[in-house]
């Protein structure tokens, strides 16, 4: 079950001063707010880290345990549902009233997208964007031929490490040569290309396993590689 937190938040950018206004505190490097809800039966305990990375607890205020049926994907009464909603409505209001929207869920993709528009003049385009599933999959095209040189998307890590994992992960499509092939996807973070050729295509997950500058090298080969 996909944390709840993660489903609010994965799109956005959290603006500090407004975290501020909002009620959060800053505890060493990290930002905290207790909040509660459903008429005080409930409060939430939230942080954040300075990457964005959101941490949510449930706590019964009866009990002051943590509602752990909340991330229970078994636990489907009408109560259960009841304090779900209520905690999505709140996790909602935060994102609201705290955070601007990215057109990626990580930062790493972000600034990727950042770096193509600055060196390629190249804005993503989001040919599914009316499917519930592929509507968040980011195309860059050359602007001649229409040809895709890069693809982001947001997948499960077990699509690439077969592993039953199903944490969400951005990921980049690039183009290779089919020389360069076997030596890159012995690096870590770069896997056989997810839904494309493996021969010409890698997938490279962007969760800071390489760095911006690395990526940045094999999204200039992938752009030089479509043109014609």
């Amino acid at each position: 079950m996909i944390p709840i937190e993660e489903t609010v938040f994965s799109r956005k950018r959290w603006i500090e001063s407004k975290m501020l206004a909002y009620g959060f505190h800053k505890a060493n490097k990290t930002y905290i707010l207790e909040k509660p809800f459903l008429d005080g039966d409930f409060k939430t305990v939230l942080s954040v880290t300075p990457k964005g990375q959101v941490t949510g607890k449930v706590i019964d205020s009866m009990t002051q345990d943590e509602y752990y049926q909340l991330r229970q994907e078994t636990a489907t009464g009408p109560y259960v549902n009841r304090v779900r909603s209520a905690y999505r409505s709140l996790l909602t209001d935060i994102a609201d009233s705290c955070c601007s929207d990215v057109l990626f869920a990580s930062s790493q993709a972000n600034r990727l997208t950042q770096a193509i528009l600055d060196h390629f003049q190249v804005k993503p385009d989001f040919p599914w964007e009316h499917s519930a599933r592929y509507q968040s999959y980011g195309a860059f095209r050359h602007r001649s031929n229409r040809k895709w040189f890069a693809l982001i998307m947001n997948v499960t890590r077990d699509v690439l490490n077969k592993d039953g994992n199903t944490s969400p992960i951005d990921i980049l499509n690039v183009k290779i040569s089919p020389a360069q092939g076997e030596e890159l996807r012995k690096t870590p973070g770069i896997y056989p290309a997810y839904h494309m050729n493996h021969k010409t295509w890698i997938s490279v997950v962007l969760d800071e396993t390489l760095a911006d500058e690395k990526i940045g090298e094999l999204i200039n080969t992938s752009y030089q590689l479509t043109t014609t």
